[in-house]
């Protein structure tokens, strides 16, 4: 067996400005991992994350770092003891499931059993802004059957009544970024209730979420910088109600797979989400939300121009990949 890993940098540029509590940016910057065997190739995309303390070169060196091992016939299952939970894993994890789609000549939905896979309504974004800022974008969008608005100020009551007005039809989900306080929760939960609310994502910090036990959750609360692999699910049962899994911290789709799993298991509900990254990113979260909760799989349309194709979307529903894109 002879392999050989590459991994280059891309960046799509952002329709606007994508903003939520901790920052704005313009550019989605992506890391593209491929491994080329007897000529075929599997692809993965990943997207470093600073909250988690990854940068772009970082990454890339992580990813690099393996190059000897998958020239050497590393597995999918060696690679998760080999490298941390994380971007860098995502990217060749994805990569290598590709590839042995390609070498197999079977689809990785039906090694993973969702050969029957169809499209689905996933969540679409809006940026946090000011009040009226929000509320024009909602109208925009008040044709979705599924919006997430990014919150995370001290006041956004303001922001999500102007919201839930210019989008009466649509169910809401609600992300914080971690942006509440113990002080504001009650609040702010109360406000989601009354404009009814689906999900809230993250209200409070990871590790300073302890105040969840204590508050009558009036609209269930979902985590996600509080959870990133299996190991963590147990330890968030007094707490959340539903978990976002995302193959950036995960480290790829086979802990998210395993990860799914447990956390069905153990009675949360399930979102599949995602980093704002192009399709290739988005295509075997895909295939691991067919029978999720809540999809929030919106990263291309977000974008002011995806991969060569790329996902189908029709307005909000989104369709299981092409071959050619990937698995």
């Amino acid at each position: 067996m002879s392999r050989h890993l590459e991994a280059t940098t891309e960046s799509f540029p952002i329709a606007g400005k994508f903003t939520i509590s901790r920052g704005s940016k313009t550019e989605a910057d992506v890391i593209t991992c491929m491994i080329h065997e007897n000529g075929r190739s599997g692809r993965g995309e990943c997207v470093p994350y600073k909250r988690y303390g990854e940068t772009v070169e970082g990454v890339i060196a992580d990813i690099r770092s393996i190059a000897e091992a998958i020239r050497d016939g590393l597995t999918r299952e060696e690679l998760q003891a080999r490298m941390k939970p994380g971007a860098a894993r995502n990217a060749v994890d994805c990569a290598l499931w590709d590839l042995e789609a390609k070498r197999t000549g079977r689809r990785v939905a039906d090694m993973i059993g969702a050969s029957n896979s169809k499209p689905f309504v996933t969540a679409f974004t809006l940026s946090l802004g000011e009040p009226e800022a929000m509320a024009a974008e909602a109208r925009q969008n008040a044709h979705r059957p599924l919006l997430k608005i990014k919150l995370g100020t001290d006041n956004d009551e303001a922001r999500l009544r102007a919201v839930r007005e210019a989008a009466p039809d649509s169910r809401l989900i609600v992300d914080a970024n971690e942006g509440w306080t113990e002080d504001n929760l009650a609040h702010h939960m109360a406000i989601a209730s009354e404009t009814n609310v689906s999900l809230i994502e993250q209200p409070l910090p990871a590790g300073r979420d302890a105040a969840l036990t204590g508050i009558r959750h009036l609209v269930s609360v979902c985590a996600d910088e509080s959870v990133h692999a299996t190991k963590d699910l147990a330890s968030l049962r007094d707490r959340y109600d539903a978990v976002n899994i995302k193959l950036d911290k995960t480290g790829g789709l086979t802990e998210a797979l395993a990860m799914k799993e447990e956390a069905q298991r153990l009675g949360f509900a399930v979102m599949i989400g995602c980093m704002v990254g192009s399709s290739l990113a988005m295509a075997p979260a895909v295939l691991l939300a067919q029978d999720a909760d809540y999809a929030d799989l919106d990263g291309p349309l977000l974008l002011a121009r995806d991969r060569p194709g790329g996902l189908r979307y029709e307005g909000s529903l989104v369709y299981p990949p092409e071959a050619s894109l990937w698995g």
